[in-house]
Formats: structure tokens, C-alpha cells, sequence
């Protein structure tokens, strides 16, 4: 097999759509843990985690790392077969453009929710936004063996999906709506004008890798599964 098996696009056709972040991050415990304080990325562990995750049909080829702060831009359709992996002790990260969604599916959720079969004693938040002339997001908080909330949507479309309870998971995290509304969190508005994607950085807290330009990720280059290649198609090629 190749790299193009999937595609109906060569890998220079232009992106149309674009991702502004897709990332899933698992917290093992302990964890108070800080990012700045994580040890250096296992590239082996990182592999391992790449060639297991259900976005993946197959490492193809690794390429020089880069630092969790450098989302690769996306600009060709080959863009879409790099992800970025880092395994840091006892916190895992991936970053991969198939996770995005215009609101058809909820695909974040699906690979939160098999993570969170492997990993039930983790902390799992996921981020995901993409711009198809308006920004459609989904993002999920999933607790150790406790409540979890996903959200889904566009700003200033309705209906949105919104699962599971934002105040019981911030009050299991010890966010106090002191801090929520510092945030300018308010669970009570229209979902549209809610940023989760703050509430989700919030339940990373300190132990936030991507934000960090003094960690690195393996970078690999993958056949995506035919599936998520069919998505990528139909989100990334708007009427191309």
C-alpha cells in the first residue's frame, strides 16, 4: 500500500478548510503536575501510541520533531497525513486533523471515549476547532471513573450538543465559579457564546503540554484509515 490508497486527491491539492487545533491530552496520575515540569517525549512511546490510535491506518515515516506550541499550518492536502504525538511520563498527547468535524459526526468524542476505556483511572480533555467559514468546535472533558462534558457546535447556530453536566465536572476538578467567571465562563448562556474550549484548558490546568515551546512531539507522517480519509475529503475539500 501507499500513501494515496485512500485519497481521491493529489497531495498538492489546497486545503479549503482549515484546523485551528485538534488535540486530545491524557493526564495518568498523579495529577498536580506541571508541563514545564514533564520529562523529555519518549519517541518509542510515541510511536506506539500513533500506530494504536483508531485515526491511524499506519506509520508511514517519522519526521524531525517539533515543539507541542507548533501545530503544523495546513496548506496541502499532504498536511493532513502529519500528526504530532508526545508521550512525556505520565502525560500523553496527540494532535491529528482527522479528529475535526463539521457537526455531522462527533468523532472527538468516539476517540475520547475508547481512550478513556484504556486509560479509566485518566484525566482526558480534548480540543478540536475547525474553520469552514465559521468555526465549528467540539470539545470534551472526561474525569477518572467520574462525570464527563462534551460539547459540539457552531457560535451563532443552534441546535448545539452538550452532554453531561459542566458544573459537576468543574466542581470534581476544584474550579471554583469564582474562576469560572474570571474565565467569563457562564454556564447559564447560550451555549453558542460560551468559549469550552477555555473551560477545557481549564481542566488541564498546569499539566497543559501544547501551549509549551520547550516540549517536543514526534511527528509522523500516516496513512489515515479509510473512514476518517472519507472525512477529511468531504471537510477539508469544500466543493473541490
Amino acid at each position: 500500500m501507499t500513501d494515496l490508497d485512500f485519497w481521491t486527491r493529489p497531495p498538492d491539492r489546497m486545503v479549503q478548510g482549515g484546523g485551528g487545533r485538534y488535540n486530545i491530552t491524557v493526564v495518568q496520575p498523579p495529577f498536580a503536575v506541571r508541563a514545564e515540569d514533564l520529562p523529555p517525549n519518549d519517541p518509542v512511546a510515541a510511536r506506539a501510541f500513533a500506530e494504536a490510535f483508531p485515526t491511524v491506518d499506519a506509520v508511514l515515516e517519522e519526521l524531525d520533531p517539533v515543539s507541542a506550541y507548533e501545530i503544523p499550518y495546513l496548506a496541502t492536502r499532504a498536511d493532513l497525513d502529519v500528526i504530532q504525538v508526545g508521550c512525556w511520563g505520565n502525560v500523553l498527547g496527540i494532535s491529528d486533523p482527522a479528529m475535526v468535524d463539521n457537526g455531522n459526526d462527533t468523532p472527538l468524542r468516539y476517540e475520547v471515549t475508547k481512550l478513556h476505556e484504556r486509560f479509566p483511572g485518566a484525566l482526558i480533555v480534548g480540543r478540536v476547532e475547525v474553520d469552514c467559514g465559521e468555526s465549528h468546535t467540539e470539545d470534551i472533558i472526561h474525569l477518572p471513573r467520574g462525570p464527563m462534558f462534551h460539547a459540539s457546535g457552531w457560535p451563532t447556530m443552534d441546535p448545539w450538543e452538550l452532554t453531561g453536566d459542566p458544573r459537576a465536572v468543574a466542581a470534581a476538578l476544584g474550579i471554583s465559579p469564582d474562576v469560572l467567571e474570571e474565565h467569563d465562563l457562564d454556564f447559564d448562556a447560550d451555549p453558542g457564546e460560551v468559549e469550552w474550549a477555555d473551560f477545557a484548558t481549564l481542566a488541564l490546568g498546569a499539566a497543559d503540554p501544547w501551549p509549551m515551546g520547550s516540549l517536543t512531539t514526534s511527528v509522523f507522517r500516516v496513512r489515515h484509515t479509510e473512514s476518517y480519509t472519507r472525512t477529511m475529503e468531504e471537510l477539508y475539500f469544500i466543493g473541490g
